[in-house]
């Protein structure tokens, strides 16, 4: 690009967009790249600030920043979104369908790092909704090396780095667990909690039993659940360190594959994730869930409703974030519990 005196640059074509910003009342571009100025253009110009700009010349070894928009929006874009047109050299994706933002960070963070381009998004693992703005893209100059672009989808390797995971589990199984509910001496108040929960994720109780402190039947429910059908199974206590809590082992002597028995979060601390052979979740839920606003099953319940794996990597991130402050008046998740 070459830059011109604006009362010289009649003829010339834009290299990119002009942004007219009157405040209350408008931000968006006056005249879009490769607008050939003409003399009434002028005053135009010059009453938005801008006495000189860059007009186009033909380099074979950049790119416009509409171009490398273009190439960091196929970076970024993976399942159920779409991008936005070019606009000022920003690219949006949108999201198709209800689900969870799942982000690969290491890639992401990977592209950043190269400088002169941007990508912003949401934070990954909670929930997003049709019509949602997921991530924003940009280089920062108005023109950048073609070789930088291509560096750039080396770093961010051969997948997407956004992707919506759509709900779509539907039954669910609750094991109620403990001497005291079993034979009657207090209320179960877990099980409606619980199931309150899920179906603000459209996912159903279908099964539920409540039964004392056995290890070998509460293992007999979870394989009974499974066996029925039930896509994730989640004992509601008995998961402390109590020598009556008997449900991590219950857990553990159906088979399943335990990825985490605890988590840096509060409340949480004792939350238990397991998956049976076939990739089903079988989750044990500490007594907060029952009586805290947000816990981590909160954080953890947008991925179990899509499908998502739970990772033992992912557990261990929650602890920057993982303390949740108790405010007066809950904004989750429009807050910082879980970023």
């Amino acid at each position: 690009m070459k830059k011109m005196k604006t009362e010289e640059a009649v003829g010339q074509v834009l290299c990119h967009d002009i942004t007219q910003i009157i405040k209350g009342v408008t931000k968006g571009p006056v005249f879009r790249k490769g607008h050939v100025i003409q003399p009434e253009d002028i005053p135009v110009l010059l009453s938005v600030g801008k006495e000189h700009i860059y007009i186009w010349e033909n380099d074979e070894t950049m790119l416009h920043e509409n171009e490398a928009a273009y190439i960091l929006r196929d970076i970024c874009m993976g399942s159920h979104m779409h991008g936005s047109e070019p606009k000022e050299g920003k690219i949006n994706l949108i999201a198709d369908c209800d689900g969870v933002l799942t982000i690969d960070r290491d890639h992401l963070q990977a592209v950043n790092a190269l400088g002169e381009m941007m990508i912003a998004s949401r934070h990954g693992g909670f929930t997003v909704h049709a019509g949602d703005t997921l991530v924003g893209t940009r280089i920062i100059p108005l023109v950048i090396k073609k070789e930088k672009m291509k560096k750039a989808k080396q770093v961010a390797g051969p997948s997407p780095l956004f992707n919506v995971q759509p709900f779509h589990m539907k039954k669910a199984g609750i094991v109620t667990t403990g001497n005291e509910v079993f034979q009657g001496r207090i209320q179960d108040t877990f099980t409606p909690v619980i199931a309150e929960k899920l179906a603000e994720f459209g996912i159903q109780m279908a099964m539920h039993k409540t039964l004392a402190d056995d290890p070998k039947e509460i293992t007999a429910a979870i394989e009974d659940m499974l066996a029925q059908g039930m896509e994730m199974v989640l004992c509601t206590g008995g998961m402390s360190v109590d020598p009556d809590d008997q449900t991590p082992l219950a857990i553990k002597n159906t088979g399943a594959t335990i990825v985490s028995y605890g988590a840096p979060v509060l409340p949480g601390a004792m939350f238990l994730v397991a998956y049976a052979k076939d990739g089903r979740p079988i989750v044990g839920l500490p007594g907060c869930v029952m009586y805290a606003k947000r816990t981590i099953f909160d954080l953890a319940l947008p991925s179990l409703a899509a499908g998502v794996p739970i990772t033992s990597q992912d557990l261990s991130r929650l602890g920057e974030g993982g303390l949740c402050l108790n405010c007066d008046v809950c904004t989750f998740p429009q807050c910082g519990f879980g970023k």
